[in-house]
């Protein structure tokens, strides 16, 4: 029968294709702006020491000709701070951090010298920033060094993530 289409019947279920949402995951795991791809991924909360991971993560990015991709993490604090339960719960805190950080990092006038933006994320700090680089093929991670009681209690977030990370992390004091 050349030349005729037989309609497909509209009550017809379609079968799942699995091939395309494995193609659909991919497509979205790489739906980041190509700009930044191979970037510099840089961990920001607005503290010092994340002021000057900032500052290394600009020249950074600036000397390689590529983007900065700044990763604000939202506060998850464990539970047992104050319940003093056994199994650490997190609970979200909301933070409006995001805005404010987002503002200021607008303003600055050091950040003109190369294309950046700004991701917020929650979760746990770690796990977020690997993921965000792993997202953008990051070349690097660059945070600041912990400082204070909360390093010492929960263990410093650039000795965690230099242990497990897939990509250089640049520990800045």
């Amino acid at each position: 029968m050349a030349g005729h289409e037989i309609p497909e019947p509209a009550d017809r279920k379609q079968v799942a294709d699995h091939s395309a949402t494995d193609e659909a995951a991919e497509e979205a795991r790489h739906s980041c702006d190509p700009a930044f791809q191979h970037g510099v991924v840089v961990g920001f909360d607005g503290s010092m020491s994340s002021e000057r991971a900032l500052a290394y993560a600009i020249g950074m990015a600036y000397r390689s000709g590529s983007g900065l991709i700044i990763v604000h993490v939202a506060n998850r604090l464990p539970t047992t701070v104050w319940a003093g339960c056994e199994p650490p719960v997190f609970v979200d805190v909301p933070d409006h951090r995001t805005e404010v950080l987002g503002l200021e990092l607008a303003c600055a006038e050091h950040l003109s010298e190369v294309p950046w933006i700004l991701v917020e994320r929650g979760g746990d700090i770690c796990h977020e920033l690997e993921e965000v680089g792993h997202e953008y093929e990051a070349d690097a991670i660059v945070v600041g060094s912990t400082h204070g009681l909360a390093g010492r209690i929960f263990g410093s977030v650039a000795g965690r993530l230099a242990r497990r990370a897939e990509r250089p992390v640049v520990v800045i004091p």
